[in-house]
């Protein structure tokens, strides 16, 4: 078994730039509530019952992801440290799921988008939970000085 890819810039910008093209999309057919197709939605009322349901579903999913990969960006500018990452940093398993008979009154374009952004996230998750069972790295250099001039300053 290969060892996971670890995280670096490169990865989380693509991915962020992956997300925000989705988000845009999810936007724009959960914008548009006007065009419900009567094909797919027996009962009108139902159908925007559903639409709603699910847009507000997938768009809380992807605002999720885009959280997640701001906090890894902001890791690797320097903002935030490995600790603060590891502690607010965190994906939920739960933002992933969806209610599949809601989704039965969307149309195929919809639910294709729909199943889109939750792949999206699965794979974010993968990253995440691959990347959380990475030990903590030892401290650098430089970080063990500072941790040693720190305890010498303070008693």
């Amino acid at each position: 078994m290969s060892e996971p890819a670890t995280i670096n810039p490169r990865i989380v910008e693509a991915l962020y730039c992956e997300a925000l093209l989705l988000s845009d999309e999810v936007r724009a057919a959960f914008t548009l509530s006007d065009k419900l197709d009567s094909d797919y939605a027996q009962d009108e009322d139902l159908a925007r019952i559903s639409l709603s349901s699910e847009g507000l579903r997938t768009t809380t999913r992807m605002m999720h992801a885009i959280a997640w990969l701001l906090n890894h960006r902001a890791y690797f500018r320097g903002e935030i440290n490995e600790m603060q990452l590891r502690r607010n940093g965190r994906l939920s398993p739960d933002m992933r799921l969806s209610d599949s008979q809601e989704s039965a009154l969307l149309s195929p374009a919809t639910t294709r988008l729909v199943d889109a952004t939750r792949r999206f996230y699965e794979r974010l998750l993968r990253l995440d939970q691959s990347w959380r069972f990475t030990e903590l790295a030892a401290p650098s250099a430089l970080q063990s000085l500072r941790d040693r001039i720190e305890r010498r300053i303070t008693g």
